[in-house]
């Protein structure tokens, strides 16, 4: 209907000037006139001849030559006009419209453009859509450029930063400002970057760019201008560019807050700024889902990079195992950012950035591996040189399950990592089970070996029942424990039992012996000489286990009390018995006292006195 009314507005016009022209160039100049006050009145819609024959008759070149006379006209006055043609809706509509009639005008000639005349007019027209294009590039370029100016962003990334409002009042107000998102509470938000009004014109630039051939000058124009408000976006959340040698090159503290403000970054950029600049993208250059794919890419492949060689650097650089708690963490965020580089990067564009994204994530998972590896290397290259004061905990005990602890509050994520190494998981056990036992075993075999330091058993029976006993504290209350499972912590737990039999066997026993007494020997010749002997001998030896054990430290109070306990039965019962048989010896019984140095009071106290330490030992 809009068509049908159209036409008879222009049947009308014609109607017009034929009427009140005394002939045909009086006619056509005030076709002409019309054509200036409304886009509608094109001189080339007015004519009557202006649509191209079959012959190429010369009444329809010279419809060609006054259409394009008309439209010079008007194209040039835009082109050449100093003010912003999107400044007035009116402009900047007649100008597209002119820009339309050109492209059709061409489109609908280009059959005859074997003729010399028609193709002659024809590159004219082209020179004239290179014109119209090279100032539609002027003004799309400023229109990105400053709508987004007068449209401020409401959302804030850079929240760390205290004295942004200080630095935008000494901001030269003469520098080029570059609209960046603003304070973030919510990764669940789009930004609209510019205003509905300046993307619909954006649109419509885009629309006849792209019509006329101009569609990979317009995507660099828009890719350009939106890549600057990502790069400073990404540099207000901290994050600098790195090259892989200069991340390896960092200290490790330095490090450590850089990958903090790269998990912010890359969150913030996967999951706000890329989505929005997809959307942007997709409304500006709606109908033209190749280019948008194209743009999009542009606009986020280098920030996108940025994030990735990161990433990638860490990945590759050191696997000392105090760097696996942060390898963890940027392995988690590229892990559950995955959906959102699949999401966003979905097009064919950005195949490649999606690849990369999984390449360093699986690498990251690589590195993880071989921080584990690195690890057993350092149990294995500890040496066994100076020995524990008292057999107490050793450092690479401490150290190494309180790291085992500490990594297993990332267990799930330990679990995937190993899973994903190709190895074969026994039937009861997952991978990181499997990995987990290694190192203990590794650990386990390791103290064996630095007990040997120790010149008395008893005192490498005390260091491993010591260490055996933190090992399984540590195992026994928290994730490390449901990995191993109960069956390994009761197996530890009776070894170290054992280890505190063996302990008091070494050194306990032997002394004991000396308060057995025979029976069939009491009352023979020379019995009392012997218990006189026996408890001689039982004091000295007494004397010396009780200074050297009461140096020696057991840190864990439970089992410090059950040694105590389990030495009390050993002795006291023993000790009380050969002592009351002693004192009832004839003439020896008498006097007893000369010969007995300990009650049984003594006995027990001096046993409670064990296990106490020395400062050193104790530490």
């Amino acid at each position: 209907m809009a068509e049908n009314g159209e036409e008879k507005l222009l049947a009308v016009a014609r109607h017009i000037a034929k009427t009140l022209g005394h002939n045909e160039s009086m006619a056509d100049d005030i076709l002409q006139i019309f054509s200036t006050f409304d886009g509608r009145f094109s001189r080339e819609k007015l004519s009557e001849d202006n649509q191209p024959s079959e012959d190429g008759s010369s009444s329809s070149l010279a419809a060609l030559e006054r259409a394009l006379n008309s439209l010079d006209s008007q194209i040039s006055r835009f082109v050449a006009a100093d003010q912003p043609i999107w400044s007035d809706p009116a402009d900047s509509a007649s100008f597209l419209d002119s820009i339309d009639e050109l492209v059709n005008i061409t489109r609908d000639w280009s059959h005859a453009s074997s003729e010399k005349p028609i193709a002659a007019c024809l590159s004219r027209a082209e020179d004239m859509i290179q014109q119209a294009m090279f100032r539609v590039e002027e003004e799309f370029r400023s229109l990105m450029d400053h709508g987004a100016e007068s449209f401020p962003v409401n959302h804030r990334f850079d929240s760390d930063e205290e004295d942004d409002l200080e630095e935008e009042e000494d901001y030269d107000e003469d520098a080029q400002i570059i609209p960046v998102a603003q304070p973030l509470t919510d990764y669940d938000l789009i930004i609209d970057a510019l205003s509905s009004a300046t993307i619909n014109d954006l649109h419509e630039m885009a629309k006849r760019m792209l019509a006329a051939g101009f569609g990979k000058s317009c995507s660099h124009v828009y890719s350009g201008s939106r890549r600057e408000f990502l790069e400073e976006s990404m540099s207000r959340l901290g994050l600098q560019k790195l090259s892989i040698e200069d991340v390896h090159k960092m200290q490790w503290q330095d490090l450590e807050d850089e990958i903090d403000r790269w998990i912010k970054a890359a969150n913030v950029a996967l999951r706000i700024l890329f989505p929005s600049e997809r959307r942007l993208c997709d409304r500006v250059f709606f109908g033209f889902s190749s280019a948008a794919d194209l743009s999009f890419m542009e606009v986020c492949r280098g920030s996108t990079i940025q994030l990735l060689n990161f990433a990638d650097a860490v990945a590759i650089g050191s696997r000392s195992p105090e760097r696996l708690f942060k390898v963890l963490d940027v392995f988690e965020t590229m892990r559950d950012l995955m959906p959102e580089f699949e999401s966003v990067f979905s097009d064919q564009f950005c195949l490649v950035l999606r690849n990369e994204a999984v390449t360093i994530w699986k690498r990251l998972g690589e590195a993880i591996r071989g921080i584990f590896m690195e690890l057993e290397n350092l149990i294995r290259r500890d040496p066994a040189k100076a020995a524990v004061p008292g057999g107490g905990l050793h450092p690479i005990t401490r150290y190494v399950m309180n790291y085992l602890r500490a990594a297993c509050r990332s267990r799930q994520t330990l679990e995937q990592v190993f899973e994903e190494s190709n190895g074969v998981p026994s039937k009861d056990s997952t991978l990181l089970t499997v990995q987990m036992s290694w190192i203990m075993e590794l650990l386990e075999s390791n103290l064996e070996v630095k007990s040997k330091v120790y010149k008395d058993p008893a005192l490498s029976y005390v260091f491993l029942m010591n260490n055996g006993r933190y090992i399984v504290q540590k195992v026994r209350d928290g994730e490390l424990g449901v990995l191993l499972g109960e069956d390994w912590i009761r197996k530890h737990n009776a070894k170290v039992k054992q280890y505190q039999m063996s302990y008091q066997r070494s050194s306990w026993n032997k002394m004991v012996g000396l308060l057995k007494v025979d029976n069939a020997a009491v009352g023979m010749n020379g019995f009392g000489k012997t218990m006189k002997e026996k408890l001689k001998e039982f004091n000295t030896q007494f004397e010396e286990v009780c200074k050297a054990h009461s140096t020696w430290v057991v840190f864990d109070e439970q089992m410090r009390e059950e040694l105590r306990i389990s030495l009390g039965k050993l002795l006291l019962p023993a000790y009380g018995n050969f002592i009351a048989r002693f004192q009832n010896l004839g003439d020896i019984g008498k006097n007893a006292d000369r010969y007995i140095k300990f009650g049984v009071e003594d006995i027990e106290a001096r046993v409670n006195d064990l296990f106490k330490g020395t400062t050193t030992a104790r530490k």
